[in-house]
């Protein structure tokens, strides 16, 4: 395969491109352990997820009190 003149701009666009992906990878995978191991710290706190939380009906709306006028 010819790249032509600029192969080695090709190439090394390619390469720094692969590594700055790579990079977010692994930064996105390292947050994703850090917020697990805090969410398990505030559980082991007490403090629980909202969401995890049994859904509570909403209480009916009163009826509306009937105008003096």
């Amino acid at each position: 395969m010819d790249l032509g003149p600029h192969a080695a701009f090709i190439l090394w666009a390619y390469a720094i491109t692969v590594a700055a992906v790579a990079a977010l990878v692994a930064w996105v995978l390292a947050d994703q352990r850090r917020q697990e191991r805090r969410l398990a710290e505030l559980e082991a706190r007490g403090i629980t997820r909202r969401s995890s939380r049994a859904r509570v009906k909403p209480a009916k709306p009163k009826a509306a009190s009937p105008s003096h006028g």
